[in-house]
């Protein structure tokens, strides 16, 4: 990684689960992303588009027995390539906030880059977590993914479904509206000299 370019690429290997990713948190939002969960290609891609962060992703996992280790161990690894594409973090707006229809579901995420993991998510509603999305990928796998990234990457992520029905929908305004708020919180921002901090790190 070096400060000029923003960028990272990581691998992971359990008896899991393998995993390539690479990342430029100063693309345009291209990607090319093969996960063997389609549903969650589709949840990356859109993640990449909409944060303007060009991603690259492989991963062959246990799918046969279940899509959880592939889509955790993989937020596990997206965490840590954004936290070190994103290094000493100097420059950055640090901050973002964003509010994401899609047809009837609206979401908003706030993200801090402040090198305190938490999450708090809510608002889906009750059963959305065992709903097979695709016939393949479990409505919880949204919370299990944005916590290993989170946790991972060190960030204080708040993300609130406000209105929702269908699973497609909710899934996807969540992470379309945590990518959106991610895009604004990497940014550089002239007007910022050094670490958005009073402690003089992040």
């Amino acid at each position: 990684m070096t400060e000029a370019t923003r960028t990272a690429s990581l691998e992971r290997s359990t008896s899991e689960s393998q995993i390539r990713l690479s990342l430029n948190l100063d693309g345009t939002g291209a990607s090319s992303i093969e996960t063997g969960v389609p549903f969650f290609d589709h949840m990356l891609t859109a993640f990449a588009r909409h944060s303007l962060t060009d991603l690259e992703v492989h991963a062959v996992g246990d799918t046969h027995i279940d899509v959880h280790h592939t889509v955790e161990d993989t937020g596990i690894l997206l965490g840590q390539a954004l936290l070190a594409a994103l290094g000493e973090k100097r420059g950055i707006s640090r901050y973002g906030d964003a509010l994401v229809p899609l047809d009837e579901a609206l979401a908003q995420a706030v993200v801090d880059i402040s090198g305190r993991p938490y999450l708090v998510h809510s608002g889906e509603p009750a059963g959305f977590e065992f709903h097979l999305i695709g016939g393949h990928y479990t409505g919880s796998m949204v919370r299990h993914f944005f916590e290993a990234l989170t946790l991972n990457a060190r960030l204080t992520v708040h993300l609130r479904l406000i209105e929702g029905r269908d699973p497609h929908h909710i899934a996807e305004a969540e992470f379309k509206a945590f990518a959106r708020a991610f895009r604004q919180a990497k940014s550089l921002d002239p007007l910022i000299t050094g670490v958005p901090s009073t402690k003089g790190a992040l």
